[in-house]
Parts: C-alpha cells; sequence; structure tokens
C-alpha cells in the first residue's frame, strides 16, 4: 500500500475526469510552472550554497535559449526562497539570474510553534528582504504581492503532530501579508496532503488546522468574488495520482506528486501523465495547469534539471506537440500561472501567451 494513501486515494479513484485529452478541432494548452523548494543552504555552508547558485548561473541560460515552448519562449523556473535563511549575497546573484532568464523568486518559510503575530512578522521581513532586489510583483499601490509554498508542507498548522507551524489561521495572515496564490500541495507521502487533490480552488479560513482540505473549485464566470475576500486563498496543486509506467517490484504502480528529482527527473512519459490528472479551470478555456515541484538547491536535484535529463525532457516536449495536432506547450512561473488561472477564470480563451500578466505585472527585476 502507498504510505498515506489514505488521505488522498478515494479522491483520486473517485474524481472526475476532465483530463488533457485532445477533442476533435480543440487544441490544448499545458502551462508547465517549475516551483522550487530553492535551498541552497540544505546540508551545506554558505560556500556551498554559493557553489550551487554559481551553477545555476552556469548551466540555465544556456537552457532557457535552447529550448523553446509552443509560443517561442524558453523554459521558466520559481525560485521559492526560505526567507527565514535570508542573506543578501545569496539572494542577489539568483535575481541576477532571473533578469537575465525571465525565471522569477517567490516566498518559500520553515516555522515552527510560530504565532499570528510571529509569523506575520517573518513573511512581512521575507517580502521586504525580496523586494528589495527587485523580485515580487507590486500592486498599483505599489505593494508587493507573492506566491507561497509552505516548509515541511505544514500549510495552515496542517501537520497532525502540530509540528512546523502553530497558526491555525494562516490562510487569512497569508492574505493580510501580500500572498496571492499558495502551491504547496500536493505533499503526498507527507501527512499534511489535503483531501482535495489535482485542483485549482479557493480555500476559506476557518480558524481550525488544515482550513485547505476542502475548498471551491475555480469556475469560468462563478468565483472570480472569492478571490477578493480576506478569508479566501487560491490554491493551485500539482499532480498526484498512480503512476503504472513506473513500478515497484515490477508490480505496484509508484506515486506521481509531481516531484523533480535526480531518481526520478522530468520526462515526455510524466508528461503525459500530468495531463491526465492536472487541472482545468471548470467550463474555462482548454488550459492545463501543470505545477511541478523540485528541490534544486540540492547538487543531486538540480543536476537532472541542468544537464541532459532536461535536455531529453525539452525534446520529448517538442516531439510531444509534432506528434499530437492541438497540443502546445508553455514555461511559465509561478506568477504566471496564477494570471492565467484568472484569465480563464474571468472567460478568457486563446493563447495563454496573451494572459500572462493578467492581473500580477512582472517584478521590477524582469523590467
Amino acid at each position: 500500500m502507498l504510505r498515506g494513501a489514505e488521505q488522498w486515494l478515494w479522491s483520486y479513484l473517485t474524481r472526475e475526469r476532465h483530463s488533457g485529452r485532445i477533442s476533435p478541432g480543440q487544441p490544448v494548452h499545458a502551462c508547465i510552472a517549475v516551483c522550487d523548494h530553492f535551498e541552497p543552504l540544505h546540508h551545506t555552508d554558505k560556500a556551498g550554497a554559493l557553489r550551487a547558485i554559481a551553477d545555476w548561473q552556469a548551466a540555465w541560460p544556456s537552457l532557457v535559449k535552447s529550448h523553446p515552448d509552443s509560443g517561442g519562449r524558453g523554459p521558466r523556473h520559481s525560485f521559492f526562497f526560505p526567507v527565514e535563511q535570508y542573506q543578501s549575497d545569496l539572494l542577489a546573484p539568483v535575481a541576477e539570474l532571473c533578469g537575465e532568464t525571465g525565471s522569477e523568486v517567490e516566498i518559500h518559510l520553515h516555522h515552527d510553534n510560530d504565532t499570528e503575530e510571529s509569523v506575520t512578522k517573518l513573511l512581512l521581513d521575507g517580502v521586504r528582504d525580496l523586494a528589495s532586489h527587485g523580485l515580487l510583483t507590486r500592486g498599483a499601490d505599489g505593494r508587493p504581492g507573492y506566491a507561497f509554498i509552505h516548509g515541511n508542507w505544514a500549510l495552515d498548522n496542517s501537520r497532525p503532530d502540530g509540528r512546523w507551524c502553530g497558526v491555525s489561521n494562516e490562510l487569512t495572515v497569508l492574505k493580510r501579508t501580500g500572498c496571492y496564490a499558495d502551491l504547496t500541495m500536493p505533499s503526498a507521502p507527507d501527512p499534511c496532503q489535503t483531501r482535495v487533490i489535482n485542483s485549482v480552488y479557493y480555500a476559506r479560513e476557518d480558524g481550525c488546522a488544515k482550513s485547505h482540505n476542502t475548498g471551491v473549485a475555480v469556475e469560468a464566470g462563478k468565483t472570480a468574488a472569492l478571490r477578493e475576500k480576506d478569508d479566501h486563498l487560491l490554491l493551485i496543486q500539482g499532480p498526484l495520482g498512480l503512476n503504472w509506467s513506473r513500478r515497484k517490484w515490477g508490480l505496484l504502480p509508484r506515486l506521481e506528486n509531481g516531484d523533480l528529482t535526480g531518481a526520478n527527473p522530468p520526462t515526455a512519459t510524466r508528461a503525459r501523465l500530468w495531463l491526465e490528472l492536472c487541472p482545468r479551470v471548470k467550463n474555462g478555456a482548454p488550459w492545463v495547469f501543470i505545477k511541478l515541484h523540485t528541490h534544486a538547491g540540492i547538487p543531486k536535484n538540480y543536476r537532472a534539471l541542468l544537464g541532459q535529463a532536461a535536455q531529453q525532457f525539452y525534446r520529448g516536449l517538442a516531439e510531444l506537440a509534432q506528434a499530437m495536432p492541438g497540443f502546445h506547450y508553455h514555461f511559465v512561473t509561478a506568477r504566471e500561472l496564477v494570471n492565467l488561472v484568472h484569465a480563464a477564470e474571468d472567460g478568457h480563451t486563446g493563447s495563454p501567451a496573451e494572459w500572462l500578466d493578467y492581473r500580477y505585472s512582472k517584478p521590477p527585476v524582469l523590467g
């Protein structure tokens, strides 16, 4: 039995199969966002972290130039930087890399045994620090906004043992401090996993732990008012299901949770499964929102994302587009993915490339 499957398997088995199958005469646009829990200090010192960032600086720009998507844009990467580990000289080269390649930085946070007041300060300090490098989108009032991934998966105090958070109204704290979307899930096989899977939805803060265990699916023409509510937060989930093409002992299916690792790098075969699992906006444009995650401040993982495995994946996507008339793929950042969700929610159609800056503008570092 898959560890932790009791949290989500029933939802998976009884899900409505919207899938990314291409209907005659209708295109499908796969919007692919790689959301990196970017922790270059993981099990290393500052010198090791700087070496990891230097490896990204050396390899990423050439990959971006060499592998255009269906609209001619190269790959994009979203570095969710752990703001509790902020050091200016670690973030500065990442910001430069983003300015060069169109990638972006968002907020990642590990915390434990906090209160509403203490986590508010952590988040506002993180917003200030990232904004000082020209990162994060800005509203009309100049206030920075951010996408969020919770450290240790423990969004809204969702761990059964209460560790790694402590704040059971965290969704409203996030919204109050400028968060416009959370992209933490899926966490399976971790116990923080929600019953809701493969969804874009609004969770309502109810003051209890794990408020995002349920929610309202984003639907074209119906849910836009929820994005303005202080007690509702948009969540965009990555794929979660069974991968029968990658089996344990040759018999049991392995877990597909959108994690990109050195042992399980991105492949065109996985991309076909992502198309089946990942969500669309209900009754909206035929845009499939593929939110993937990784821990690519760690050498064993980023070598796959910067090396031969990544090149094979990008070539595989191009071959898939040639083999499947009507299939288009688009590399996007987390911010752009959120914009596309809202554009589809408001009834917009056509190419996603038209709506990448729909509500949340480019951060200053991208000009």
